[in-house]
C-alpha cells in the first residue's frame, strides 16, 4: 500500500470517509476492550441519550508528516485530559487517558495512507468523540456510552495564506456563568450556530463573545480562543472561567515565552481597551492562528495597526514557530510530539 491518490495540494477542509476508525463501548460500569472497524455507520435507539439530552463531548487534533518523513501527533495527551474533564462535567464515564492516546495512535497508523505528505499543506484531522448511546426518557445521565475516533485528511484552513478577517462583537452569549463554556461539549457549539450564521449574513467571519455577566470583558469566539499583542509587544491572553482551555493557545503561550522571549500576560481583558492593542488573532487546531484585522462593535470599527493585508509580525512569528515544531522543522519541547510511524 502507498499514499492515496488524492490531490493533496488542492484539498479542502471537508470530511471524507477513511479506512478505519476506533470504537469502544461503556456498559455495566466498564469500558470494553475497543478496537478498529471499517464500518463508518452508527446505529442508535431513537431514544438514545445523545439525541434526547445532548450528552456528547468531542476533541480535535491532527497528525502530520514531518520533514524527516515520520507521522506524528501533536500533544494528544492534553486532548485526553480535556475530554476527561468534559466527560465528568456532563456525568459521562471518562475514557481512560492512556487508552485515548493509544487509540489515537492506532487509528492514525491504520490510516497512514491517508496522512498527507510533508509540504502539501494538508494534514490528517483526528476527531475523538463520546456520546450517550442507551435509551433515556427521563432527564438523567444515560447508562451506556460509545467512544469513537475517526480521521479525515483536510487541506489548509487558509487557501493562499492567512489573510486577516473581520469579526463582530456578538449580542448573543456563548456560555453562562458557571456553565459549560470551559468544556468541549457539542451543546456549546450548537448554541453558537445561530450567532455564527447571523455574523456570516452580516459579512463577518466570526463573533467575539463577551462575558455574560457584565458584557464588558472579551472571552472567545464560537470556535477559537483570542490572543492580543499590546503596544509593548507583549502577548495578552484573555482569562475567564468560561473560556475553553485551548491546547493551541497553551502551546502558543509556551512558544511566546520560551522560543520568542516574549512576555505573556494572562488576565481579564476589557472590550474598552482593545483599541489599544496592535494585533489580534484567533487560535485553534484548524488554523493555528487566524489573524484579525478589524472588530466591529455595533458599528464602531476597531482597526488594528497590523492591517487587513497580512498577519501581524508577532502573530506571524508565533505561527511559524508552532507549525515548525509540529512539522519537525524546529526542535519540540519534551513530550509534545508523539511519533506514530
Amino acid at each position: 500500500m502507498g499514499k492515496k491518490a488524492l490531490d493533496w495540494a488542492n484539498m479542502g477542509f471537508t470530511y471524507q470517509v477513511t479506512d478505519q476508525r476506533y470504537v469502544a463501548n461503556y456498559k455495566d460500569g466498564a469500558w470494553d476492550a475497543g478496537g478498529l472497524t471499517a464500518d463508518d455507520k452508527i446505529v442508535l435507539s431513537e431514544d438514545a441519550g445523545v439525541l434526547q439530552y445532548s450528552q456528547s463531548v468531542f476533541e480535535g487534533l491532527k497528525a502530520y508528516t514531518t520533514q524527516d518523513g515520520h507521522i506524528v501527533c501533536f500533544r494528544p495527551d492534553l486532548n485526553a485530559a480535556r475530554m476527561h474533564d468534559s466527560a465528568l462535567r456532563l456525568e459521562m464515564p471518562p475514557f481512560p487517558e492512556d487508552r485515548f492516546v493509544a487509540a489515537v495512535k492506532e487509528v492514525v497508523a491504520a490510516n497512514a495512507d491517508w496522512v498527507p505528505p510533508y509540504g502539501s499543506g494538508a494534514t490528517l484531522y483526528i476527531r475523538p468523540y463520546m456520546f450517550a448511546s442507551s435509551p433515556v426518557i427521563g432527564v438523567a445521565p444515560a447508562e451506556e456510552y460509545q467512544f469513537r475516533i475517526f480521521v479525515t485528511p483536510v487541506g489548509p484552513y487558509f487557501k493562499g495564506g492567512a489573510k486577516p478577517i473581520a469579526v463582530k462583537v456578538s449580542d448573543f452569549d456563548r456560555a453562562a456563568p458557571r456553565g459549560t463554556g470551559h468544556i468541549k461539549a457539542g451543546l456549546n457549539y450548537a448554541m453558537s450556530l445561530h450567532a455564527i450564521v447571523t455574523a456570516h449574513k452580516e459579512g463577518f467571519a466570526e463573533n467575539i463573545f463577551l462575558d455574560p455577566a457584565t458584557r464588558t470583558k472579551v472571552e472567545e469566539t464560537g470556535g477559537a480562543n483570542i490572543l492580543f499583542v499590546d503596544a509593548d509587544g507583549n502577548l495578552v491572553v484573555p482569562k475567564s472561567d468560561s473560556i475553553l482551555p485551548s491546547i493551541t493557545r497553551r502551546s502558543l503561550v509556551y512558544v511566546a515565552e520560551h522560543y520568542l522571549g516574549l512576555k505573556v500576560v494572562e488576565r481579564e481583558v476589557l472590550l474598552s481597551e482593545v483599541p489599544n492593542f496592535t494585533e489580534c488573532g484567533l487560535c485553534g487546531t484548524a488554523a493555528v492562528i487566524s489573524p484579525v484585522g478589524k472588530i466591529n462593535d455595533h458599528g464602531r470599527e476597531i482597526l488594528f495597526p497590523s492591517g487587513m493585508e497580512k498577519m501581524g509580525p508577532v502573530m506571524q512569528k508565533l505561527y511559524d514557530t508552532l507549525t515548525g515544531i509540529q512539522m519537525g522543522r524546529l526542535e519540540a519541547p519534551e513530550g509534545w510530539i508523539f511519533r506514530v510511524v
